[in-house]
């Protein structure tokens, strides 16, 4: 599949966000440089108003992980993950992601399925930096299973994973072995 091949006619959020919801974004975005406090309040009170929406839970993502704050953002981009799922009419579980429910998901929007992939990716990076490298890999090659030309550039992504979660292996064992950068 390539995941270049199709026209976007409207973004990945089909739904318009709330106007209350949009307004709290926007405060977010005047805080944040100065209180940080005060703009993830403003995202989680956009959260509480809409918590399904797509717009919403991205720029929550993005705060936490502007923030560095890891397992927040996983948190985020799991839902993404859930709520991409449920809109397309497959499995909610990613691990239950296969050519068939792929094939379905690009029937029903080729953007959302896309959007998919990418907040699976960015759960993968997430995890990476939060040092847990064998989730990682495992994200990264459902995703590279579905992406044969590397349209989403997960080649970096998958060999740092890979790389990673060879050493933790290694490591696990207690194996004495030096590697070379």
């Amino acid at each position: 599949m390539d995941l270049l091949d199709f026209t976007a006619d409207e973004m990945y959020f089909e739904r318009p966000l709330p106007p209350a919801a949009a307004a709290l974004i926007h405060e977010a975005s005047e805080h944040y440089g100065d209180d940080a406090d005060a703009a993830e309040r403003c995202l989680q009170r956009a959260e509480a108003l809409a918590p399904d929406d797509l717009t919403v839970l991205v720029a929550l993502y993005r705060f936490y992980f502007y923030q560095r704050r890891y397992p927040e953002t996983l948190a985020v981009a799991d839902h993404c993950i859930t709520i991409a799922a449920r809109e397309l009419g497959i499995q909610e579980d990613w691990h239950l992601l296969d050519h068939a429910s792929f094939g379905h998901a690009v029937q029903q929007s080729m953007t959302l399925t896309r959007f998919l992939l990418l907040a699976m990716k960015g759960a993968g990076y997430v995890l990476l930096r939060m040092n847990r490298p064998a989730e990682a890999l495992a994200r990264l090659e459902c995703i590279a299973a579905f992406d044969e030309h590397d349209r989403l550039g997960l080649a970096d992504l998958l060999s740092w994973a890979r790389d990673a979660a060879f050493r933790a292996e290694v490591q696990a064992k207690g194996d004495n072995i030096t590697f070379i950068h």
